[in-house]
């Protein structure tokens, strides 16, 4: 009892802690941030931890944005390994039952060869009619009994088949929540970051062309505070389905990380890029909100998008930090633009840059 006594107590303070920074930071109560500054409050995840300590003294709180990204980035991964654990117990399982199932079957096939045996001996040697009945009566219910096994077996099997079918959903599922943004829907960063080399790797193969757009939304912060990050959740959601909306075939778009998203376009030159990039901004555009809650027009949303393609001596890291210094470019030439890494305003800012 003062064992339990002693983890309640240590509980209790934990999630004190949590409301007291949600509280002291002016953050909603959600069950995503109670969940993140209770992680911080036991000191057991050092690298959430250091982030959380690293933003607070960079910019003084934390916007919806980083605790999304820390929340992303050092919880939600160990959500997506238990879930994995999980299913992984129930598939060993499934299996040592089954096994268990053909072995008892397998035993029974043994005990019942074995009454066949002894029944021909019986025969061998039965005189009278009486005695062949009973070897007979034998038989009949060593068959019967057989039967019922087999049955058994049958539907042990049939509902395993279908366990197991349920388990590798399962498993898929799992798999595609690890790799997927839950908010917009789109890839992840995980993911985008693993396609993004084997697109690298297909262009250079192929001898095609690879362009990369980076975008973030303007003024996200100024939106996402003036109207609470319910409607900034749906300002997120807005800008992935025109993504979605203008991307195809081997396209790759993710939510990167906060209001920033990326899309690798394979087999597409820096013109053509660019050209997506102005469908996407004017789609995005032209959508005006309405707060749900109350039907109240909010106005439109802009984004800015920064294009740049895959040169010979490029790895993944140098084409993100060039299509990303087009982004930076766009957001300084007045944001709601769209700058290629070919354009001469690009170059000049880079040369005094």
């Amino acid at each position: 009892m003062g064992v339990l006594q002693d983890e309640h107590e240590r509980t209790l303070a934990f999630a004190e802690i949590a409301l007291g920074q949600i509280k002291a930071l002016g953050q909603p109560a959600s069950p995503r941030n109670f969940e993140v500054w209770y992680n911080y409050a036991t000191g057991y995840n050092p690298s959430l931890n250091q982030s959380i300590n690293e933003t607070l003294t960079k910019n003084g709180t934390l916007s919806e944005a980083d605790l999304d990204r820390i929340y992303t980035t050092y919880i939600a991964p160990d959500r997506v390994d238990e879930r994995l654990d999980l299913v992984g117990s129930r598939v060993l399982d499934e299996i040592r039952q089954v096994l268990d199932m053909i072995q008892a079957a397998a035993g029974s096939a043994t005990t019942y060869s074995d009454s066949l045996a002894e029944a021909s001996t019986r025969l061998e040697h039965a005189t009278d009619g009486e005695g062949l009945r009973g070897v007979i009566e034998r038989l009949i219910d060593g068959a019967k009994q057989m039967e019922v096994n087999n049955k058994n077996l049958e539907a042990r099997l049939s509902a395993s088949k279908q366990e197991v079918e349920q388990l590798q959903h399962n498993l898929e599922t799992v798999r595609f929540e690890s790799l997927t943004d839950p908010l917009t829907t789109l890839s992840n960063r995980k993911f985008f970051d693993q396609a993004l080399d084997k697109a690298i790797v297909a262009a250079r193969t192929n001898n095609e062309p690879l362009a990369l757009l980076m975008s973030d939304i303007d003024h996200f912060k100024i939106f996402n505070d003036k109207y609470g990050h319910l409607t900034g959740d749906q300002v997120l959601r807005l800008v992935a389905i025109s993504m979605k909306q203008n991307v195809k075939g081997q396209d790759i778009a993710a939510r990167y990380g906060g209001e920033e998203f990326v899309i690798a376009l394979p087999n597409t030159s820096l013109p053509n890029a660019v050209t997506v990039a102005e469908h996407i901004r004017n789609a995005v555009m032209n959508k005006e909100l309405t707060k749900r809650s109350s039907g109240e027009r909010l106005g439109r949303i802009t984004i800015s998008i920064g294009v740049a393609v895959l040169h010979a001596d490029d790895t993944a890291q140098s084409l993100i930090e060039r299509a990303d210094a087009c982004l930076y470019e766009a957001k300084h030439n007045g944001r709601n633009c769209v700058i290629g890494e070919a354009s001469a305003k690009f170059l000049a800012h880079a040369r005094v840059a």
